[in-house]
């Protein structure tokens, strides 16, 4: 392996980046099919956010919904958008990382998202499978609903496959299918004013609290920076990335907090929600016709998450790849799409393996490891700030070092909670923080063993182009 310092030295006279042949030839992600990518990557609409309403109530779940969007996700845009904008390389924020604190830390970054991305991409068929069930019982006997998510998995592995520009246009439609519903939804709650204060309502198992809605809040609101595992496949990224992230940031809280308030109107309870329960409120409210669009959007959610985080995680074993920190079999790429076709399908059966999980269980693991990677980002905004002040930085963080450190704070904070919260978790007759914990220190020895197995590296590391401003 390569010496930490390597990528500093390696970058410092890169090629001008006209140097690389035919990237435009792949470069067709302008700002909106970003935008519904990013929508996917972070949100996927409404569905699982219910419980955040059954555990804190109407009042708080919306407060909640508003504040951590400002706490959580527009800190980390900010950070995002000037490192995509200095930096636009393939493996986004593992790159940041490795260039800024070197190549052990820039392996523990791809070795936490990976990780967190075995937990994380197991709860989008689980929805899948959850909203499925609403309209089609059948699928809740014995292993029925285990291989409808496994379907789910391997279609979209093969739509990656087919390149980045249909799951981009994919997600651009989905998002339009699965908004048309809640739309409804909003549209005729006012009509509807105090009608369901006594709706009878299927009984709920949920047993979130108000702590716990917090952190799916968090999750709901998290993976901004996965959309900058792509940036080479992007149109004028330095602009594109900055004005992606704050469009997607507001809608995706607008497609959170209207919603709700409208069903607040209605007088329908908050013990009514949990997982799921959107089909059925939505059938108490509209009939049969917006119960069955609910459904669908629910499915059409779960599909389109998995689907643009396919997109997202499969870039790292790429970008590792062509920097020698893995084995080059990673790096290769379908001879017609360009897509890592290795790297997908080897992360497919990872994350097949996790599909019988439960969602809360999920829920508290992946934010715990997705949360040190974004420590990991925040720290290589600060650093770079540091070490490499004259890098052309199209977006910046307002307030100079103070604000580039400042901004790190709020999110650091809130992860605070995912820590308590993990204690009351258990994954193999342990906590969920002691289970995560394994996980991280087993990074560190993935790090040595591989350095030990290849000091020089596993491949000739490729040169990546400078940005240009």
């Amino acid at each position: 392996m390569a010496t930490a310092s390597a990528p500093r030295r390696q970058l410092a006279n890169p090629l001008p980046l006209a140097a690389v042949p035919n990237r435009k030839k792949f470069v067709r992600l302008t700002l909106w099919p970003l935008v519904a990518a990013t929508f996917f990557m972070v949100s996927g609409g409404t569905y699982g956010t219910e419980d955040i309403i059954h555990g804190a109530g109407y009042g708080r779940g919306i407060l909640i919904l508003l504040l951590t969007p400002l706490l959580w996700s527009l800190p980390t845009a900010f950070m995002i958008g000037e490192l995509s904008s200095a930096l636009p390389f393939e493996g986004g924020y593992y790159a940041w990382v490795r260039r800024a604190m070197g190549n052990f830390w820039g392996f523990q970054e791809a070795w936490l998202s990976l990780v967190a991305s075995i937990f994380d991409m197991a709860i989008y068929p689980t929805l899948f499978v959850a909203y499925l069930t609403r309209m089609f019982p059948y699928f809740q006997q014995g292993n029925r609903g285990w291989w409808v998510a496994l379907g789910v998995v391997v279609v979209c592995a093969l739509l990656n496959i087919a390149g980045v520009k249909v799951v981009s246009m994919t997600s651009l439609w989905l998002f339009l299918a699965l908004s048309a519903p809640f739309v409804a939804v909003v549209l005729l709650a006012p009509f509807k004013l105090g009608a369901l204060a006594n709706a009878v309502t299927k009984p709920t198992t949920s047993t979130v609290d108000i702590l716990g809605g917090l952190l799916i809040c968090m999750w709901n609101y998290m993976g901004w920076d996965n959309a900058s595992t792509i940036a080479t496949e992007v149109e004028r990224p330095q602009r594109t990335y900055p004005r992606a992230m704050l469009v997607a940031v507001s809608i995706v809280a607008l497609s959170y907090v209207l919603p709700f308030a409208a069903m607040w109107a209605t007088g329908l309870k908050p013990t009514a929600w949990e997982t799921g329960s959107w089909a059925d409120i939505a059938g108490l409210l509209g009939g049969p016709l917006l119960r069955v669009g609910v459904v669908l959007g629910g499915m059409i959610s779960g599909f389109g998450m998995f689907n643009a985080l396919v997109m997202s995680y499969s870039r790292l074993p790429l970008a590792m790849s062509q920097d020698g920190m893995l084995p080059k079999v990673f790096g290769k790429l379908h001879p017609k799409s360009r897509a890592p076709w290795v790297a997908i399908s080897a992360l497919a059966v990872g994350w097949a393996m996790c599909l019988g999980l439960g969602f809360a269980r999920l829920v508290t693991l992946d934010i715990l490891l997705y949360g040190a990677s974004l420590l990991l980002e925040f720290a290589a905004l600060a650093v770079l700030r540091l070490r490499e002040p004259e890098l052309p930085r199209p977006f910046r963080v307002p307030g100079g070092l103070l604000g580039a450190v400042a901004i790190g704070i709020p999110p650091i904070l809130l992860l605070g909670f995912s820590v308590i919260r993990s204690e009351h978790e258990s994954v193999l007759g342990m906590s969920s923080f002691a289970f995560g914990m394994i996980l991280i220190v087993a990074g560190f020895v993935a790090y040595v063993v591989n350095h030990a197995l290849k000091p020089q590296g596993w491949a000739v590391q490729e040169q990546k182009p400078e940005p240009v401003a």
